[in-house]
């Protein structure tokens, strides 16, 4: 099984140092060439127009995303600017609450200074208040110099009462605003982290919207030169017609590569081993995938070409690969049958021969693999969706 790259190398190499035998059998007639290079011209005309229906509407999406990643750079600045607001106000907020608790601490500071000096003048008023402190007083010459001290401490415990309260009232105040202040800033905080997440959002859709942009710009240069071939072998295929309607020989032939995605499935049936999964008890990678198939079914060739191996081979049963030009090949494995040799041209749909079970055992499928430049590529990609 792992000689079966260099099968196909070696295929190559023989087939770009001469051309293919002629099939075997009776050449086929002027009238049956002609029709054959009518089929051609006609299914690169239909291929053409649908390379050009895949054209307008990836113009059409582009369009449509280029609308839709302005909305979302608009809204993306938008929300940008918002951010800045917010995180303003935040900054404001944030400001307003540090001069709040540098307010709060001072006046605490404050509070603590002055709560001893009322305390003592307190106790001090409390004294000249007692009655047996009071009698005692009496006994002395000045009793109006102990009034008007009585009076004075009892003014300034007042008034030291009033300067208390009024602390204690500010800094309840103050208590509040910084709750407020607290709240105002959770709540800025969480628009913040909300603007934040909503920016980084849009600028993702962004970036996804761009991505696929590119993408479709690739998509549409590719479309474009598939096109470009295809134009140039549908007029070398008119030409032809008109030389066999001349009597003249010519070859015709399709490019392969522009028919990539638009290729009919060799057989019925849908795939049971992917592109790249490990093969058997080797763990080798594979290079192509496999189909399930009713056995004896009829496999298909997926393009026109000429048979360049029919035979059996080595874990795959019986084998054919078909040389497409332009160094692509495609092959078919574990096939039952065989319905072609080798230097037949085959034509897209040709029966190549019948489904049969692989080597190794197991339920009847088709091993199918598409190599391009000496690579094998993923066959899927070049088949039309599946049913």
């Amino acid at each position: 099984m792992r000689y079966l790259p260099i099968l196909v190398a070696f295929v190559a190499g023989l087939t770009a140092q001469a051309p293919a035998p002629p099939a075997a059998g009776t050449p086929p007639a002027a009238a049956q060439e002609r029709a054959r290079a009518e089929a051609m011209a006609a299914r690169a005309a239909e291929r053409i127009a649908a390379l050009e229906r895949e054209a307008a509407s990836l113009a059409a999406q582009e369009r449509t995303l280029l609308v839709e990643l302005r909305q979302l750079e608009v809204q993306r600045d938008l929300k940008a600017a918002e951010l800045a607001r917010i995180d303003a106000d935040l900054s404001a907020t944030n400001a307003e609450l540090a001069r709040a608790e540098s307010d709060a601490i001072r006046l605490e500071d404050t509070l603590a200074r002055q709560t001893p000096i009322v305390r003592a003048r307190m106790v001090e008023l409390y004294k000249l208040g007692e009655p047996g402190y009071w009698r005692l007083l009496l006994n002395v010459d000045d009793l109006r110099a102990i009034g008007r001290a009585y009076r004075n401490v009892s003014a300034l415990a007042r008034l030291d009462q009033q300067r208390m309260t009024e602390h204690r009232r500010t800094l309840a105040e103050l208590a509040e605003m910084r709750e407020t202040l607290t709240e105002r800033r959770t709540r800025e905080q969480a628009l913040r982290n909300q603007a934040r997440e909503t920016r980084a959002a849009l600028a993702e859709a962004a970036l996804a919207r761009q991505a696929r942009i590119d993408e479709i710009d690739e998509r549409r240069d590719l479309t474009a030169r598939l096109t470009g071939e295809l134009q140039v072998a549908q007029r070398r295929l008119q030409a032809a017609v008109a030389d066999l309607a001349a009597g003249r020989s010519a070859a015709v032939s399709l490019p392969f590569r522009p028919f990539r995605g638009d290729l009919d499935w060799p057989v019925d049936g849908r795939v049971v081993r992917g592109f790249g999964a490990s093969r058997g008890a080797s763990g080798v990678e594979q290079n192509g995938v496999e189909v399930s198939a009713i056995e004896g079914a009829s496999v298909r060739a997926v393009h026109g070409g000429t048979v360049a191996f029919a035979d059996t081979f080595t874990g795959y049963g019986y084998l054919v690969i078909i040389d497409h030009g332009e160094n692509a090949f495609s092959l078919y494995g574990y096939l039952g049958s065989l319905s072609v040799q080798k230097g037949d041209r085959v034509e897209t749909h040709a029966v190549l021969g019948a489904a049969g079970r692989p080597p190794a055992g197991g339920d009847a499928r088709l091993y199918f693999e598409i190599r391009v430049d000496a690579r094998p590529v993923d066959p899927v990609q070049w088949l039309k969706p599946s049913r």
